[in-house]
């Protein structure tokens, strides 16, 4: 599967009606189906024995009453359903930052909970047009009615359920949680084993090319393009990376020797959204949380306590990170590199997990001591000498702006003493 088709598939995640109109689909095929059933005399089964009527056994009138019933209602739930995701929408855009709406429209259970109500209502349909009273030719699904009465069950403990659901997802912990299983996610799947190779230190040369698109790059299939720089004996050197915005024309690509094609090979590896992506970009949930933490820190909402909360979270994912190793964005091919790109190093993972929060959170004595101790705990678990010295550089960033911005000197000499204690914890 390539990186093209692994972006329109995440890109469908993003659409909020897709899961609902399958399911309402599936509704009115079942209920097409159970009228079918009723009117198809299959062997061994009779429509008319009581045997048959095990569920409703009542008259068209009955029937017309109950599915009118069952339709009314799920669509009146259904509408009161929507207008709970919207305000708790609003809610998390407001507390929690409007690029995390993204993950509530993700959700799944929201999509099909929306669902299992239109779905009914469909259902209830399509078997109401069946049902014929003594005037007409009479005739009643049984089997389809008692479907409705089962969905309309379900329907009840879907509502119960999803008030419950609503409830504990909007709880900025859940939040939390939820992005950072998507970076600790993110951490197992886009880092390596083994270190890779090392990008080379000399200045990009080569013919310039630019860029066919505009747009956040959602993804970039290296390999491919790697094997056409192979095919073609040239070195491609690319100034973007996943999760970058790239303006229309900007030449970032450079060819070790002109040949032709290189736009339309560039086209074929780059995929360009209106928005970022999390598909190959290890820093979108990194700034998810940052965003979290950084709006909790502002004067409106000011809760340090969730903006402890996410540092902490980053201290886990640093710690999964320790015995792994970032890509560097080489491939070679029969020993030659073919194709050089920029990627996330530790550096800049560290930079956008702490720099917005260190700078938002000068003057607040919990949330610095807080992420001194986080470095202090990555550092222990850290064996990566050059990687030390990087949690290093933060720690002594985090005591410089407490001695800059903490008033209070009971607070401060507490922050010195955590950071001596980081120091004796990397000796």
């Amino acid at each position: 599967m390539t990186s093209r088709v692994r972006a329109w598939l995440e890109t469908l995640g993003d659409q909020f009606w897709l899961r609902p109109a399958v399911v309402v689909l599936a509704c009115l095929g079942l209920g097409q189906f159970a009228v079918w059933l009723e009117t198809a005399h299959l062997a061994g089964y009779d429509a008319s024995s009581p045997e048959a009527n095990w569920g409703y056994s009542g008259g068209a009138e009955g029937a017309r009453a109950l599915l009118s019933a069952v339709a009314s209602s799920t669509i009146g739930v259904a509408g009161t359903t929507f207008s709970i995701t919207i305000a708790a929408l609003s809610l998390a855009s407001g507390q929690m930052g409007p690029r995390l709406l993204r993950n509530f429209i993700r959700d799944g259970r929201n999509q099909v909970v929306l669902g299992i109500f239109l779905g009914t209502f469909a259902y209830a349909l399509i078997v109401l047009r069946t049902v014929r009273t003594v005037q007409e030719t009479p005739f009643v699904p049984h089997l389809a009615v008692t479907g409705a009465i089962v969905l309309a069950m379900v329907s009840v403990a879907t509502l119960v359920w999803f008030v419950h659901h609503i409830a504990t997802s909007i709880n900025v912990e859940t939040v939390v949680d939820a992005v950072h299983q998507d970076l600790c996610k993110a951490v197992r799947e886009r880092t390596l084993d083994a270190a890779g190779i090392p990008a080379p230190t000399d200045d990009a040369v080569g013919s310039p090319a630019a860029v066919p698109g505009s747009g956040y790059l959602q993804a970039l299939d290296a390999e491919r393009l790697a094997d056409w720089a192979h095919e073609n004996r040239v070195v491609v050197r690319l100034g973007i990376r996943p999760g970058d915005y790239v303006p229309m024309g900007l030449p970032l690509a450079r060819v070790s020797a002109p040949v032709e094609g290189v736009e339309d090979a560039l086209a074929r590896v780059l995929t360009f959204g209106r928005r970022p992506a999390a598909l190959q970009d290890i820093e979108f949930p990194v700034r998810q949380l940052t965003e979290i933490a950084v709006r909790a820190l502002s004067p409106g909402i000011n809760d340090p306590f969730t903006a402890g909360s996410v540092v902490d979270h980053f201290g886990d994912a640093l710690c999964r990170l320790a015995p792994r190793h970032l890509p560097t964005g080489v491939h070679e091919r029969d020993g030659r590199i073919v194709l050089v790109h920029p990627a996330t190093d530790y550096d800049g993972l560290c930079d956008s997990m702490f720099h917005m929060i260190r700078q938002n959170a000068a003057g607040s004595a919990h949330v610095l001591g807080r992420m001194l101790d986080v470095l202090t705990r990555v550092a222990r678990v850290e064996r990566s000498p050059r990687r030390v010295e990087e949690l290093r550089r933060h720690a002594d960033l985090v005591v410089a702006a407490a001695r800059r911005d903490v008033a209070d000197p009971a607070d401060l000499e507490d922050l010195v003493a955590r950071h001596r204690s980081f120091g004796i914890a990397v000796e």
